[in-house]
């Protein structure tokens, strides 16, 4: 059957290709979208073996969201040859980030949006993306980043980030690390420093830092308006979350984990009289 129906006269600005049980075979679906290579702005990639007909999806002239999950990205991103891009998102087992500067040198500043989401080990060669970003995505808005270890080099990029609105960490050091308590609270006192007066939006769920929340917002001196954490978990934080209310008035909400009694818990009650804590689905 030939797919020439999709060259009609109709612009599509998103296509998603999802293989199902045949990662490889597309027979000539994308193809066809030839003719579609100047009205397509989103391109969603999921589950598929690499393929050259990928080549036209890569090329789009004005491409400029771009979404790949669980796939052999490193050969699509070869494929890779637009300058616009100002959405990335990449979702897989392990993310190798040592094939993935091409993407963000090519993007450069257009790049605004970027999640990268290594679902069950941390990212391999970490160095060369932080520096790949901190040279050449300086206006990233929107940062979701997981299973990232903690250095010098993330809090640098994270500091050069000036524009940066939305920050999501998950997993934040390496579960074959064992810092002490001592380089625990500095590491959460750099981040907190090193947080850009532009930051609105901090999630810090699955972070392992929720113990120290409290020195982090101590030390804070971003207008956060959302702070999402696993617990309030004590007086000490809820405390701090007090005197971070009274002293920056931006923040607005909370997102906390659910547990039983919540609404009792006294530590909840003094929060509460400065923002709204609202419970938050860890499937969201």
């Amino acid at each position: 059957m030939k797919l020439n129906a999709l060259q009609i006269d109709y612009d599509y600005r998103e296509f998603t290709v999802s293989s199902g049980e045949n990662p490889k075979k597309f027979h000539g679906i994308v193809s066809a979208l030839e003719s579609q290579i100047r009205s397509l702005r989103e391109v969603i990639i999921e589950g598929c073996d690499d393929s050259a007909e990928f080549q036209i999806l890569m090329n789009c002239e004005n491409l400029e969201i771009l979404r790949i999950r669980y796939c052999n990205y490193r050969k699509l991103l070869k494929r890779f040859d637009h300058n616009r891009i100002s959405t990335f998102e990449l979702v897989d087992c392990q993310i190798d980030a040592s094939e993935m500067g091409i993407i963000f040198e090519k993007s450069g500043t257009s790049l605004q949006r970027l999640k990268l989401e290594s679902t069950d080990v941390f990212i391999i060669e970490q160095s060369l993306l932080l520096g790949a970003l901190k040279s050449f995505c300086p206006n990233i808005t929107f940062l979701d980043i997981s299973s990232i270890e903690t250095s010098i080099q993330f809090l640098d990029l994270i500091g050069n980030l000036q524009k940066l609105q939305f920050l999501t960490l998950w997993c934040f050091w390496s579960i074959d690390e064992k810092p002490n308590e001592k380089q625990i609270i500095q590491l959460v006192i750099q981040l907190a420093r090193t947080l850009p007066l532009t930051l609105q939006y901090l999630d810090l769920r699955n972070s392992r830092l929720n113990p120290y929340i409290g020195i982090l917002l101590n030390n804070c001196n971003a207008p956060l308006k959302q702070l999402l954490i696993k617990s309030i978990d004590g007086k000490k934080n809820a405390e701090a979350l007090v005197k971070f209310c009274k002293r920056k008035r931006t923040l607005k909400y909370v997102g906390v984990n659910s547990y039983c009694d919540w609404e009792l818990d006294d530590n909840f009650l003094k929060v509460d009289k400065y923002v709204t804590v609202v419970l938050y689905n860890d499937n969201c």
